[in-house]
C-alpha cells in the first residue's frame, strides 16, 4: 500500500512524499491516520534533525515520519495481535515508550509510523509497550489531543511535596493548596487550567498569568472564576506586565506565604525566576515547557532550597496511564480539548506549519491527514468563506460554538474537503 507522509531528512528539511509501505508482518498493524495535532516538539525535532535525542542519525538515508499526536482507524491486524485489536477499531497512540528502555517514539524515530501520514504500519514495540490505545469516541480530534493532555496530566502527577520531618515524597499537587500557572493561556496552559479545575486533586487557589490581555480574556471566558468557584477553587487571572513588582503582587494574592505548586509554561528565564520567587515552603516548581536551547539556564534561590525545602520537577510527555486518564475524562465530559484548537489544515500544510510553528499565533494546529487544505484560523473562516464553499460551511458551524472546534465541524470537513 502507498502512503503520503511528511518525512524528515535533516535540519529544517521536511518533505511531503508518496512512497510504498512494506508488506505487513504478523506482529504489525496497518492503520489509516485521520488526525494529528502539531506539537512544538515536532518543531524542535525539525530544527535539530539528527541532533535530536529521538531522531536517528541516518535520516538523510532513511527518513522518518514526523507527528506524534495522532488518531485513526485500524485497517489490518497481523496474526500476533488479532486477539486484542480488530479491523475498523479507532485508536490513539502514546508515543513515549520509556518503559521499554528506549527514547524511540512514533513521530520521531520510525520510517513507517508517524502522525503526519495517510497510512502507517504500527510496529510491534508499540503494542508490547501497551501504547496502542483503543478509542471509542465519535470524533477523532479528542484522541489526537489526548497525547498533549497526557503531558499535562503527567506533569500534575509528577509534582510532589514532603511532609515536615519525613523523607516521603507525596506525589501530585497539594490538594486544596495554592497553585500558579505562569505564561498559562497558550494551548497547553488552557489544558492545564481545564485539568486543574476538573480533576479530583484540586487546588484551593489558582492564579494564571500571561502578558497578553486578549489571551487572558479568552481564557477567562472559557474558564470563568464563577465556574471555578463551583469547583471549590478561587481563580484569578493576572497580566504581569501591569505590575511594578509581579513577585510581590503574586505572593500577596497567596496571603504572603507563597505557592505550593508553580507551573512554568514558557521556557523564558524571567518567567522561571519569577516562579522561583513566588514559591512557598515546600513549594514545587514544575518546569513544563521544553526549551529548544540545550544551554537554557535560569537562577534559582538555593537558600530557599536549604531552608524552605523548595524544589524543581520537570517532565517530558506523559505515560500510558496519563493518556488513559485523559481519554476517560474526555469521555465523561470533564475535559474539552477542543478549546486548544485554533487552526485546521490538510497534510500539505504540515511542512510550513511545523517549520514556522512559533511564528503562527494561536493554539493547537490540527491536521486532517487525508485532505488537501492550507492551514487556516477558525476565526478567518468567515472571511475566506466568501469565495470558498467549504470554509463558508465550516464558518457557520464554528461560529455557533464560540469558534471552538467540534464533532459537527470535523464531520463536515471530512465529508466535503478535497482528498490529498
Amino acid at each position: 500500500m502507498k502512503t503520503k507522509a511528511v518525512r524528515i531528512y535533516g535540519k529544517k528539511d521536511l518533505r511531503l512524499e508518496e512512497f510504498e509501505l512494506p508488506e505487513l508482518k504478523e506482529d504489525e498493524i496497518l492503520a489509516q491516520v485521520i488526525s494529528d495535532s502539531i506539537c512544538m516538539s515536532s518543531h524542535k525535532a525539525a530544527l535539530q534533525g539528527a541532533d535530536h535525542k529521538r531522531v536517528p542519525d541516518d535520516i538523510q538515508i532513511h527518513p522518518t515520519i514526523i507527528g506524534h499526536e495522532f488518531a485513526g482507524i485500524i485497517l489490518e491486524v497481523g496474526k500476533k495481535w488479532q486477539h486484542k485489536f480488530h479491523k475498523g477499531q479507532k485508536f490513539s497512540i502514546q508515543p513515549a515508550m520509556s518503559q521499554m528502555g528506549t527514547l524511540d517514539a512514533p513521530g520521531y524515530s520510525y520510517r513507517y509510523i508517524g502522525g503526519d501520514a495517510t497510512h502507517v504500519i504500527i510496529p510491534q514495540i508499540v503494542m508490547e509497550a501497551d501504547c496502542l490505545l483503543p478509542y471509542d469516541g465519535e470524533a477523532f480530534f479528542p484522541a489526537s489531543l489526548s497525547e498533549p493532555m497526557s503531558c499535562i496530566v503527567g506533569a500534575f502527577h509528577a509534582s510532589y511535596h514532603i511532609p515536615p520531618g519525613t523523607y516521603v515524597h507525596e506525589m501530585g499537587i497539594r490538594k486544596g493548596g495554592k497553585m500558579a500557572i505562569l505564561a498559562g493561556v497558550g494551548p497547553m496552559g488552557l489544558g492545564a487550567i481545564d485539568y486543574a479545575l476538573h480533576q479530583e486533586r484540586k487546588p484551593g487557589l489558582l492564579v494564571v498569568t500571561d502578558i497578553d490581555d486578549n489571551r487572558l480574556s479568552r481564557a477567562a471566558s472559557l474558564f470563568t472564576p464563577e465556574h471555578a468557584k463551583k469547583q471549590g477553587i478561587h481563580l484569578i487571572y493576572v497580566n504581569t506586565t501591569k505590575m511594578n513588582d509581579p513577585v510581590k503582587y503574586m505572593r500577596n494574592l497567596a496571603g504572603g506565604e507563597g505557592y505550593d505548586d508553580v507551573f512554568v509554561f514558557a521556557p523564558v528565564k524571567p518567567v522561571v525566576e519569577q516562579a522561583d520567587g513566588i514559591l512557598g515552603f515546600d513549594g514545587c516548581l514544575n518546569f513544563f515547557a521544553g526549551p529548544t536551547n540545550p544551554e537554557f539556564k535560569a537562577e534559582f534561590n538555593f537558600y530557599n532550597v536549604h531552608y524552605s525545602f523548595t524544589h524543581i520537577v520537570g517532565t517530558s510527555g506523559g505515560n500510558t496511564d496519563d493518556m488513559r486518564e485523559s481519554l476517560k475524562m474526555m469521555g465523561e465530559g470533564k475535559l474539552n480539548p477542543a478549546i486548544m484548537i485554533t487552526h485546521i489544515g490538510g497534510l500539505d500544510s504540515v511542512v510550513d506549519t511545523t517549520l514556522n510553528l512559533p511564528q503562527i499565533p494561536g493554539g493547537k494546529k490540527l491536521i486532517y491527514t487525508n485532505i488537501s487544505m492550507p492551514l487556516i484560523s477558525l476565526h478567518k473562516l468567515e472571511e475566506s468563506g466568501k469565495n470558498n464553499k467549504l470554509y463558508a460551511g465550516l464558518s457557520k458551524i464554528v461560529a455557533k460554538n464560540d469558534f471552538i472546534w467540534s464533532l459537527d465541524a470535523e464531520k463536515y470537513l471530512l465529508a466535503n474537503a478535497e482528498p490529498i
